[in-house]
């Protein structure tokens, strides 16, 4: 902006500079030719009127007789003088080399008195005029562009001031001070700025209140059944043993994952680590083989290559894919794939889950992400709560098919050096989901 604001004020005074200078000029040019005739004409006037005095006072006889000596002294530097008449010529001065710049008077009898000056001279007096009118337009130029700077330096620097308290907002800084600076309009932005910012303090605040109490009575609850599924552990059933210990390693890792989703909710920043997608679909399809089956279904994996890790933290995507494959479960149909592929050309790696059932309809496709909409008995807050997640990790989950119901993950591939910097984020239009 700063560069904005000082490129109009410059053209702005190259425009008057042009505008004025340019007439100016040419005023300037005629008024020395002008001024260099009339200094002319003035000597000859006052030579004429010699003469005139002369002959009324009887001491010279007519033109004829004029002695040119005698106007020696208003001969201009350089300038040549010359009587032309009936009894002959006479010169004064210098002869005449060049273009000359002359004027006449008419003495009587015939006789012309011709005064001249070479035209040069004239010509470096206004060239001079020039120059100095250049000096003092290029100066004037010159101070108005250095006006020009400081004004945009103290018209930018607050905004960018405010646009950087604004940018560490935008990164969890929600403590420092806003900057006020007497400016009516900028600081009515930066009031209504710090009033967002107050607001979303307290939103935080309250949602990091109601996910500590969230996640205490999840805590109690699991503990609850991980002592219901020790005691199921001392059973002489071996296949009862067996069930209960499969069920005490998935208590233990929901309550791990429980753990690090409070915790990436409650950080304010923090690296963000390489993730195996094929190990968290992997592990994801094991866990839901057992529901599959039992409603008469089936899952499977496809990977077509190797891909690469994605960039982000692996509760986010885990619990993203286990929303999909839960829904999949609960309103999908026929068999259940998971597929994934790694897009060099995008430097992205996109999960798809899709199943063979009747569908998403038509009229429920354009809610199904938005927060407590829920097409069956759910909650409706799967879909919403899985964009979320993914979205927070850079990335981008969309229903790519109606029908059949294929839903996409595109995740940003893990960048190439150790400097931990992040990946640009995979954009979409937005759909309001919460």
């Amino acid at each position: 902006m700063r560069q904005r604001i000082l490129r109009t004020m410059i053209a702005v005074l190259l425009a008057m500079a042009i505008l004025l200078g340019v007439p100016l000029g040419v005023v300037t040019w005629s008024w020395i030719s002008r001024n260099a005739h009339e200094d002319l004409s003035g000597r000859l006037k006052s030579m004429s009127e010699f003469v005139l005095a002369e002959e009324a006072a009887g001491r010279l006889a007519g033109p004829e007789s004029l002695d040119l000596d005698e106007f020696r002294l208003l001969l201009p530097p350089n300038g040549s003088l010359a009587l032309t008449g009936p009894a002959g010529d006479q010169e004064l001065g210098p002869e005449p080399m060049g273009a000359q710049l002359t004027d006449s008077v008419t003495l009587g009898q015939g006789y012309t008195l011709t005064l001249s000056v070479p035209r040069s001279e004239v010509r470096s007096s206004q060239l001079l005029a020039l120059l100095v009118l250049g000096l003092v337009i290029g100066g004037s130029v010159a101070g108005g562009g250095l006006v020009a700077l400081i004004t945009a330096r103290r018209l930018t620097e607050p905004l960018t001031q405010v646009a950087g308290r604004a940018a560490a907002m935008a990164r969890g800084d929600l403590r420092s001070a806003w900057p006020y600076y007497g400016i009516d309009e900028l600081d009515r932005v930066t009031t209504a700025l710090s009033e967002a910012n107050a607001e979303i303090a307290r939103r935080l605040e309250r949602e990091s209140q109601i996910i500590g109490n969230v996640s205490h009575q999840l805590r109690s609850r699991l503990t609850a059944i991980q002592l219901r599924l020790d005691e199921l552990t001392l059973h002489s059933d071996p296949e009862v043993v067996a069930e209960a210990q499969e069920g005490v390693a998935q208590v233990e890792r929901l309550a791990a994952e429980l753990d690090e989703l409070v915790s990436a909710s409650r950080a304010e920043g923090g690296a963000r680590a390489a993730v195996d997608v094929v190990e968290v679909v992997q592990t994801l399809a094991e866990d839901f083989r057992g529901p599959f089956e039992a409603a008469g279904r089936r899952i499977r994996v496809e990977l077509p290559d190797r891909p690469r890790p994605v960039y982000g933290r692996p509760g986010r995507l885990r619990e993203a894919l286990s929303a999909l494959l839960d829904n999949a479960l609960s309103h999908g149909g026929g068999s259940v794939t998971v597929r994934v592929d790694d897009l060099v050309s995008a430097d992205i790696v996109r999960v798809t889950v899709s199943d063979t059932g009747g569908g998403v309809p038509d009229h429920l496709a354009p809610d199904i992400f938005r927060r407590g909409f829920s097409g069956g008995a759910s909650t409706g807050v799967g879909l919403s709560l899985a964009r979320a997640l993914v979205e927070a990790d850079g990335g981008r989950l969309d229903l790519v098919s109606r029908r059949p119901a294929v839903f996409a993950v595109v995740i940003p591939v893990r960048s190439g050096g150790d400097d931990g910097s992040d990946p640009p984020l995979v954009r979409r239009d937005p759909v309001p989901h919460r």
